[in-house]
């Protein structure tokens, strides 16, 4: 017990400190835009290894070159940052779109080359985890040469003014103006990708990325970028914050901590610092409730009615033992405002890329009018 007090008063003076503090309040009129930053894109020139990295997933390169010399183009490997986008060249177009989903790390050149991609050695290189989609289009720069060459980068440009690819490049940053023009060129395509690529991660990407953002976060120290990542796992300050507001899962009423998920109503990788650890902004759920919530499929009225997403299948309610309807009891003020921010942002849109025509039960006939969730009530 005197453990847990000395944990609960840290948790107290932490959160306070985020809320307080000169180093805060000095940085949180830029806090949105380390959250929502643009995705870098980079641009790499596929050779010989273009199929094998496509179907397995990755890039990779050599740390330096076969002379022992620094590459500038090997050295941003370590630069790419989860759900950051990749223009694929390869046979003189872009053939491919792919999203970064971790970090460069150290490994050896994969036994897919086989002789190829041997300009570092035998040396370990860089791997980048990139999921790939190919273009029903594919993009050849020499055909849009003349709209390229003004917003070609000045040094390390990964094509020359010609459109042929800077062979000496492997992989180089895609400056801003070049970006713009890319995308008017795909008319729609690299959007496409890009959204579908990010939905089958079931939201881990965009996680992933805002923990990075933390983790580089120049403004605050280890301890509390340790607190902010500790949230997203529903653990540490949030955890005990939030304790201290719900005591049982209000869908299932199972009261065993041990069994229940601190998960937040605005999604973490969103929240301001002190959202990331307010109690208010979360939920004691049962895992497969929090499932649920967590994807969209179900949130709540601020007056505890349980909302229904139309694209649920009825037979997982069912299975699950959540009868219908249900009203979990009214929720605080402070809650309330999270939880409207569910309800339009995160509600019957955020389903991890599995949603879709409903298979099994019959929906509901009036609830397929118009496109309009399920909405349980009790009369």
């Amino acid at each position: 017990m005197p453990a847990l007090r000395r944990e609960s008063a840290f948790a107290l003076e932490v959160y306070e400190n985020l809320g307080n503090s000169h180093t805060l309040r000095r940085s949180q009129a830029c806090r949105y835009l380390i959250v929502f930053q643009k995705p870098k894109y980079w641009w790499v020139n596929h050779t010989q290894t273009h199929r094998q990295e496509l179907e397995g997933e990755y890039l990779w390169s050599p740390r330096k070159n076969q002379n022992r010399a620094k590459n500038v183009s090997y050295d941003n490997m370590i630069h790419v940052m989860p759900g950051d986008v990749v223009f694929s060249f390869a046979d003189a177009a872009i053939r491919a779109v792919g999203v970064a989903i971790g970090r460069a790390r150290e490994t050896p050149k994969p036994p897919a080359f086989g002789s190829a991609g041997n300009q570092g050695g035998t040396d370990p290189g860089w791997q980048v985890p990139v999921r790939f989609k190919e273009l029903t289009d594919p993009l050849r720069p020499k055909d849009h040469r003349s709209q390229l060459a003004p917003v070609l980068p000045a040094r390390n440009s990964p094509i020359q003014v010609s459109g042929d690819a800077n062979r000496s490049v492997y992989l180089a940053a895609v400056p801003e103006p070049m970006v713009d023009k890319l995308t008017e060129l795909f008319a729609g395509q690299v959007e496409q990708i890009v959204e579908s690529i990010t939905q089958t991660t079931a939201g881990r990407l965009v996680d992933d990325a805002a923990e990075e953002r933390i983790m580089q976060r120049t403004d605050i120290g280890p301890t509390v970028k340790k607190t902010l990542v500790n949230a997203r796992r529903g653990q540490g300050v949030f955890r005990i914050n939030l304790e201290q507001i719900e005591r049982k899962c209000r869908v299932t009423g199972l009261l065993d901590r041990r069994h229940l998920r601190a998960s937040h109503i605005k999604p973490w990788c969103i929240c301001d610092d002190r959202e990331m650890l307010d109690g208010f902004n979360g939920l004691l759920l049962s895992p497969h409730v929090d499932h649920l919530f967590d994807r969209g499929y179900v949130s709540f009225s601020d007056v505890g009615d349980l909302l229904v997403s139309k694209e649920l299948n009825h037979a997982v309610l069912e299975s699950w033992g959540i009868a219908l309807p249900r009203n979990v009891g009214p929720f605080r003020q402070e809650q309330c405002r999270y939880l409207e921010y569910h309800r339009v942002h995160v509600f019957e849109k955020s389903s991890g890329g599995r949603r879709g025509q409903s298979t099994g039960a019959a929906e509901d006939p009036e609830a397929a009018v118009n496109g309009e969730p399920v909405v349980v009530r009790t009369e």
